[in-house]
């Protein structure tokens, strides 16, 4: 007996903000979707789904995936539950799913939850998008690394201990998810005398974004801000921005 076709799941990467940056991929997937999916704060628009709004087929079924901006483990999964739920629906019906994810799906993305709890029922693709470091280094038109160096990527959140250890054995470092943790940063990379190699980036590609040097940083930063520094063997100088 032949099994029924399903539909397949794609997460798919649409950059880090700057529409032009998407893939040629993601763009045939997005303008082709009947079904697309992306995740959404429960104050707030989708800012995946802004990114590629003028795309999305305007018969197109949406799925806004509302995930509580809270640190709490248990909202977050019974919301992914709930959405695995719904677009397996779609899926054992036979149609295909686009979920979007800024940046990439697997760095960092919450596609990946849905990835876990769908992958091994349906078939599935990952399309990668550009990393919002890769952005940020360009922004701030200096390299991440060279040669041997190791890049670090450090969450913010990070107590500050173990912020410190990990930038100290660090060649070069991407802070990402900065926001009210700049403070902190700042101190253990002043402490470090690493600040005139560290390079502020806010909302990297998008027409407000904002390219400085650490030491000119504003005191507070939104979610979508980065760090950059190296403390590697090049000669690149100090940070310009």
């Amino acid at each position: 007996m032949t099994e029924p076709l399903t539909g397949t799941l794609y997460g798919v990467g649409v950059g880090p903000g700057d529409p032009e940056l998407l893939t040629l991929k993601a763009h045939r997937l997005i303008t082709s979707a009947a079904v697309v999916a992306y995740p959404a704060p429960d104050d707030g628009d989708s800012f995946a789904r802004s990114i590629v709004a003028s795309l999305i087929r305007t018969d197109a079924e949406e799925f806004a995936i509302v995930i509580p901006m809270k640190t709490e483990r248990f909202p977050a999964r019974q919301v992914y539950d709930d959405a695995s739920r719904h677009l397996a629906a779609k899926l054992e019906a036979g149609e295909d799913v686009v979920v979007l994810c800024e940046g990439d799906p697997f760095f960092y993305g919450s596609f990946m939850y849905l990835y876990e709890r769908l992958a091994g029922r349906f078939p599935s693709e990952i399309v990668p998008g550009v990393s919002s470091i890769m952005s940020c280094a360009a922004v701030l038109k200096r390299p991440i690394a060279a040669r041997n160096d190791t890049l670090t990527v450090i969450p913010g959140p990070l107590p500050e201990k173990e912020l410190r250890v990990r930038l100290e054995r660090a060649d070069a470092a991407a802070i990402i998810k900065v926001g009210r943790h700049l403070p902190k940063v700042r101190r253990i990379l002043e402490d470090l005398g690493a600040t005139e190699r560290a390079g502020y980036v806010e909302r990297a590609s998008l027409p407000q974004q904002i390219v400085l040097p650490l030491a000119e940083a504003p005191e507070r930063a939104p979610y979508f801000s980065m760090i950059l520094v190296y403390m590697g063997g090049e000669e690149w100088g100090p940070m310009n921005g």
